[in-house]
């Protein structure tokens, strides 16, 4: 008897802790949905495909090719876009209709396509360039691209971007705009960009355009 009335007392007094502890588990976060790729091909199709190409590799040289680009990049940019962090008027009015799954379906079905690649044009300039790409510019703390977007411009994924192969005129209007203020959503190309003088610039754009 005695046996039994200490085992319920000690059931008792432990269902409380067993309780508190319960209440204090957390759930497990949700997983993110799997990309859908057909979804993606069809949002990219009718939203994006007029001015980057149909499978991203854009014609126009003052838009940039996002075939084979991070796509959490990409994501970012287009999360930009419609909050106005990266401020493009164009662009904000597409992004604005897309919802995240819209953005990262696109963003995943876009960097399965490759790249085609570019090349360099300015004979003069591209030595330049890629002085200014793989070493920087010491006596002018001005860091190597490579440092962040590889020798290879093949970027480091969800950290910074793929540059090989982009257009040249693109990347050298992104620089110029991160040096003159009009773009400010990464603190690390402001700074880099800033030092950089237009003849550099274009250099560099130009030596870009032919990495693979």
């Amino acid at each position: 008897m005695k046996l039994l009335v200490s085992l319920l007392t000690a059931a008792a007094l432990a269902s409380p802790f067993v309780s508190t502890f319960a209440a204090e588990e957390k759930p497990a976060a949700p997983m993110a949905a799997k990309p859908d790729l057909v979804k993606g091909e069809a949002s990219f199709t009718a939203v994006c495909a007029a001015c980057h190409g149909a499978d991203g590799n854009s014609g126009i040289a003052a838009n940039p090719k996002l075939s084979q680009q991070h796509p959490q990049y990409l994501v970012k940019q287009l999360q930009e876009f419609k909050s106005g962090k990266r401020n493009n008027a164009i662009m904000k009015g597409f992004a604005t209709t897309l919802s995240d799954d819209d953005m990262r379906n696109i963003a995943y079905w876009v960097t399965s396509k490759p790249i085609k690649p570019g090349f360099a044009k300015d004979k003069e300039l591209v030595a330049l360039g890629e002085r200014i790409y793989r070493g920087g510019i010491a006596d002018r703390q001005i860091a190597a691209c490579a440092g962040c977007h590889s020798p290879n411009g093949a970027g480091i994924p969800a950290q910074y971007p793929r540059l090989g192969g982009q257009h040249a005129d693109y990347v050298a209007t992104q620089l110029t705009t991160f040096r003159d203020g009009g773009r400010k959503n990464s603190v690390q190309m402001t700074m880099v960009a800033a030092k950089l003088n237009d003849r550099e610039i274009k250099a560099v754009a130009d030596y870009i355009a032919g990495l693979h």
